[in-house]
């Protein structure tokens, strides 16, 4: 298991915090159709009592999720899903209405999602709220395009206070040929036939526990 290299999104406030812990949560419960991703293969031993240990000491930590968190220029973040980070989070919100994790709750986290990785992507635009219903993601690994397994683009964007529209779309990969401890390139384009490209963004897999 990997220690945490650093976290991105540090400078994204209380504010930032809580909406990435809702959006981690969501992934958690059922958000997204399907079963959640998993970075990496299955944690160890030690791995699930660290994960189980972390989310328990962060229920007074509100900026526990943001390591997890991706802040690009644009404003877009995103949002990724590990099997600690899943656990953890299960482990945290049970630990919050003064529970404990079950053995059953533990193995429903850690079996789910086997092999994949999921990204929750909060893009904007407008002024047509069906911005972003076709948007299509790949990952670029080794000069290669992976496609995403499953798709769910907003349909329902929110309107934020500066007047743009704001979708949370969720992308899931499967883990064949991604590297465990490297980098990855996600991009998202429009609608065929012009296909524009609307977000680019390098992963460092290796930074997120």
């Amino acid at each position: 298991m990997k220690g945490n290299r650093g976290r991105p999104g540090r400078g994204v406030g209380r504010r930032g915090a809580v909406r990435v812990a809702a959006a981690l949560a969501a992934i958690l419960v059922g958000g997204a159709p399907g079963p959640a991703p998993a970075l990496v293969g299955d944690l160890t031993p030690d791995g699930i009592r660290d994960a189980i240990d972390a989310g328990i000491a962060a229920v007074t930590q509100d900026d526990f999720a943001e390591e997890w968190q991706l802040q690009l220029p644009g404003g877009e973040d995103v949002v990724v899903s590990t099997p600690f980070s899943r656990l953890a989070l299960a482990a945290r919100q049970v630990a919050m209405k003064g529970e404990v994790l079950t053995d059953k709750q533990q193995k429903d986290q850690i079996d789910r999602g086997k092999g994949r990785i999921q990204f929750l992507i909060t893009m904007h635009g407008g002024p047509s709220r069906t911005f972003a219903r076709f948007y299509t993601p790949v990952l670029q690994v080794d000069g290669k395009e992976i496609k995403a397994t499953f798709v769910q683009n907003e349909r329902t964007p929110i309107a934020e206070e500066d007047g743009r529209l704001a979708a949370r779309n969720v992308y899931v990969f499967a883990l064949e040929g991604l590297p465990n401890d490297g980098i990855v390139t996600l991009v998202v384009r429009d609608a065929p036939p012009e296909q524009k490209e609307v977000l680019r963004a390098k992963i460092d897999l290796g930074k997120f526990r």
